[in-house]
Parts: structure tokens; C-alpha cells; sequence
């Protein structure tokens, strides 16, 4: 008799002892929850949607508060924090949160890193040669600030939980064109942004891809829901949270890393 089948044999005399003693079955362990811990800017925080827990905008409606219970997946620590840079990060204490029991991080960071709102403000009220201005020194800024700065804070990541799935999330285009001028800003400019905006999301997905990273591309989902569409998920400059999703856009935020994570491999 092999030993397989010598266990079968064990474990179906255990099982028939039980049944003839009246005593239940023993119970199947419970799943492993996916311990997971949030980190990065206002985009990961769900800052525009109010009401907040604490000064950095920490939300019901962010997408990792939204994650959690699904997919057996439990929040563990919640630390992204709006306004968040790469270097905040750790001078903020966000990457303590991180261990070798970390099972999944979601992480949004960058925007910030190259004053993202700068040329958004500048094409808004400013004239044509203000907001060209701004978007080239931004652009120059993404193309090779950016890279070095999380390429840093990536490889803190890794090294502080060494066995965690990690996704970073990227960000949405803020501009319909296909709606006509808003504000100052002309279907040309919000196009300009929008280009800036994709250029943004290559270089968080390359440098994400080169330290084994997964990235999340949200940019399809927000199509048609700028900031001057009829039905927006981008909160206007008047508003509280401006430029932020409001509750439909990190919704989709949510969806968009539903689909993604696959908890098969992250055991």
C-alpha cells in the first residue's frame, strides 16, 4: 500500500469515527486574508470626497477603502496622504507601514513630484504663452526628474516588503476637448494637458515595469468624463477637492484595480 493511499485510508476511518460518534467534521481552515497597505498622494487618499479621516484627506470613497473585504482582501494600513511626494513618503513615515507580512501594496505617487497642477492653473487663466510655459517645464520635469525620484521610492518599496504584490495606479486625463473651450482653456490646450498627462503615465508604467511592478491605467475608464463633460468624474476648480475625482471617478479608480488584481498571484 502506498503511503497516498495509506493516508486516504486514515482520514476516511477519522471520518467515519466522527459520524458514528455523532461529532461534526472538522472544518476547512479559513482562507488567508491579503494583507494589504495603501500608500501615496491625494489620489490614492480619495481627497475630494469629504468627509475625511485626518489632515490627509483619507476617504471612504479612495479606492483602497473600497477594495477592502473583496477579494479577501483586508486593509491593513491606509497611509497615503493628499499633497504626498515621493520624498514625503518616507520623511512622512507612509513606507513604515510596509513589512515583510505585506501581501499587497496599491500606490499612487509622481504627480506632485512634478507640479502636475502648475501648468493646469497656468492654461486655465493664464494666456497661451503662460500655459505653453508651464507644460514644457513640467513636461521637461516628467521626462527627467521623475524617473530618478521613483526609481528611489520603488526600490524602498521592494526592500521594505520584500513579498508584496505591488500596483501603481496612474492618472486620469482632467480634459474633455471634445466639449468646446473651458474657462481660458481652448480645445488645443486641453489636448496639450491631456498629452501631458499620458506622458506622465508612461514614465510612472516604465519605471513601475522595471522594478517588477504592475501598473494600472485608469485613462480609458475616465474617456468622457473630464472635467467639462456633461457627466464629469473630475471635480471643477470651484469646487472643493478641484481637479480630484469626486465619487464616480474613484469608482472607476476601484473597478480599474478589481480587475487587475489577481490574488492567485500574489500568494
Amino acid at each position: 500500500m502506498t503511503r497516498w493511499s495509506a493516508t486516504g485510508v486514515l482520514a476516511a476511518g477519522a471520518l467515519a469515527t466522527a459520524i458514528a460518534l455523532g461529532l461534526p467534521a472538522a472544518s476547512a481552515a479559513p482562507a488567508q486574508l491579503i494583507e494589504h497597505d495603501a500608500l501615496g498622494d491625494s489620489y490614492a487618499s480619495g481627497y475630494g470626497v469629504a468627509p475625511y479621516d485626518g489632515r490627509c484627506g483619507r476617504s471612504d470613497a479612495a479606492p483602497a477603502a473600497r477594495l477592502d473585504g473583496r477579494m479577501r482582501i483586508r486593509l491593513d494600513d491606509f497611509v497615503a496622504c493628499a499633497g504626498a511626494t515621493t520624498v514625503s513618503m518616507m520623511s512622512g513615515g507612509q513606507l513604515d507601514a510596509l513589512d515583510e507580512e505585506t501581501d499587497l501594496v496599491t500606490l499612487s505617487v509622481g504627480g506632485n513630484d512634478v507640479g502636475w497642477s502648475q501648468p493646469v492653473t497656468a492654461c486655465l487663466v493664464g494666456d497661451d504663452a503662460q500655459c505653453a510655459g508651464a507644460l514644457d517645464a513640467t513636461s521637461g520635469r516628467i521626462a527627467t526628474v521623475l524617473p530618478v525620484l521613483l526609481d528611489w521610492v520603488y526600490a524602498q518599496v521592494s526592500a521594505r516588503a520584500p513579498q508584496a504584490h505591488v500596483v501603481v495606479t496612474g492618472y486620469p486625463r482632467l480634459f474633455s476637448p471634445e466639449h468646446g473651450p473651458y474657462l481660458r482653456t481652448s480645445p488645443a490646450e486641453q489636448e496639450a494637458l491631456n498629452v501631458a498627462a499620458d506622458l506622465l503615465n508612461e514614465v510612472v508604467a516604465e519605471r513601475a515595469a522595471a522594478h517588477g511592478f504592475e501598473f494600472v491605467d485608469v485613462t480609458t475608464r475616465f474617456l468622457g468624463h473630464g472635467v467639462n463633460a456633461p457627466d464629469a468624474w473630475i471635480r471643477g476648480p470651484a469646487e472643493h477637492g478641484a481637479f480630484h475625482p469626486d465619487a464616480d471617478g474613484y469608482a472607476a479608480y476601484a473597478a480599474a484595480l478589481t480587475a487587475a488584481i489577481n490574488p492567485a498571484r500574489i500568494w
